[in-house]
């Protein structure tokens, strides 16, 4: 027994080498067939996700770059004045035609005044204008009246010294009678031609009040345009709603200065609400007008709205902004750029009541419709290059 004990002085470790090793741990059955469950269920679900990724999930583009907009309208006076009236208040839904501001209308209505009068003054020069062409052509009638009395005068005249001339060269007659008779019958002739250019200077008279009334016309014709202007200005003193939505961002305060153009509130259509994505370039090339889209409105978790792509921008961001870039440079960095898509909303007026510009939203267009069209170009492209070669 001494024998088969181990001696104290001898090492702990060596008596742990000397020792069986343990025996190794094996998986039951149980255990394999549910790893092998788990690896089928696995591989499934990835095959099953790869089909459907190939099929439909590849021709699925998303953003989360868009947002609830609106065209909104901006209420500007078109004259300056102070702000006699305001009829609306923040937040409130207006219909188009409905009067939202009014602007103090007295000057404007003294502007019509005085138009209205000089019309009346330029009738009046018309009129006065009219009656002076009426009594010239009662001059020119005197005139030819008198003329034809001094044409007659002359013809009797002529007659007594052609009478007269044989009586005197026979001596019946004295030639100082006859000579008398020659002095009238030239002054005859003569007071003939006086009054024949008396007529015409008559004639030309009325050519010069006709003008006069024209004058008179075009001075009316201007006052009334005076005065059309001055009715548009006194009527744009009361400003109304050009179109229906909701009062929003209102400034104007009665006894407020507007200038013309200044901003006093703003309209917005929240029935005319749609989304403006901003999509990579990268992902365009099978996105189409009338496309379905997907969207998530972040302000109504858990619900989806329907939509159809609208139409595209004409440009990048880029291109519109204040200071577009100028890649023309030494130190140009390419970056993916984004191109704004309009997304028309299919939504019931009770959704559109929840929704408001400026709303983040993702959307998701189904371009599985243009699938075809990017192996139509690859086929078109192979073609070229085969003629080429």
């Amino acid at each position: 027994m001494a024998e088969e004990a181990i001696s104290p002085s001898e090492p702990h470790g060596q008596a742990q080498t000397d020792a069986a090793p343990a025996p190794r741990r094996r998986l039951s059955g149980r255990a394999k067939v549910i790893l092998i469950a788990v690896a089928l269920v696995v591989l499934i679900g990835s095959a099953i996700w790869y089909v459907q990724y190939k099929a439909h999930g590849q021709y699925m583009q998303e953003t989360n770059d868009a947002q609830v907009r609106a065209d909104m309208v901006t209420v500007a006076p078109r004259v300056a004045g102070y702000v006699a009236e305001v009829f609306v208040a923040d937040n409130q839904d207006v219909r188009a035609g409905q009067p939202l501001v009014r602007i103090d209308p007295r000057n404007s209505r003294a502007q019509a005044a005085q138009a209205e009068a000089q019309i009346a003054v330029a009738d009046a020069q018309a009129d006065s204008a009219r009656a002076q062409v009426r009594e010239q052509y009662a001059a020119i009638d005197q005139a030819r009246a008198q003329l034809a009395s001094a044409r007659e005068k002359a013809a009797h005249d002529a007659a007594e010294v052609a009478r007269y001339r044989p009586l005197a060269a026979s001596g019946a007659e004295t030639r100082q009678q006859l000579a008398q008779l020659q002095l009238a019958a030239r002054q005859s002739a003569q007071a003939v031609r006086a009054q024949d250019a008396a007529v015409a200077m008559q004639q030309r008279r009325v050519a010069t009040f006709e003008t006069q009334v024209k004058q008179g016309l075009a001075q009316a014709q201007a006052a009334r345009a005076q005065q059309s202007a001055a009715d548009v200005d006194l009527n744009a003193t009361l400003i109304r709603a050009a179109i229906n939505g909701r009062v929003g961002d209102r400034t104007v305060e009665v006894g407020q200065y507007a200038g013309t153009g200044t901003r006093l509130m703003s309209l917005v259509p929240l029935d005319k609400l749609y989304i403006t994505a901003n999509f990579k370039e990268t992902q365009l090339a099978l996105m189409r007008p009338g496309q379905p889209v997907e969207i998530k409105v972040d302000a109504l978790d858990g619900i989806a709205l329907k939509g159809r792509v609208a139409s595209f921008s004409p440009g990048t961001g880029a291109q519109f902004s204040l200071l577009p870039p100028q890649n023309a440079t030494g130190n140009f960095t390419k970056i993916t750029q984004r191109v704004p898509v309009r997304i028309a909303l299919e939504a019931t007026p009770q959704t559109r009541r929840l929704l408001v510009p400026g709303l983040s939203v993702e959307v998701t267009v189904d371009t599985s419709s243009a699938k075809d069209d990017i192996e139509r170009l690859r086929d078109e492209q192979r073609k070229a290059n085969r003629q080429e070669r």
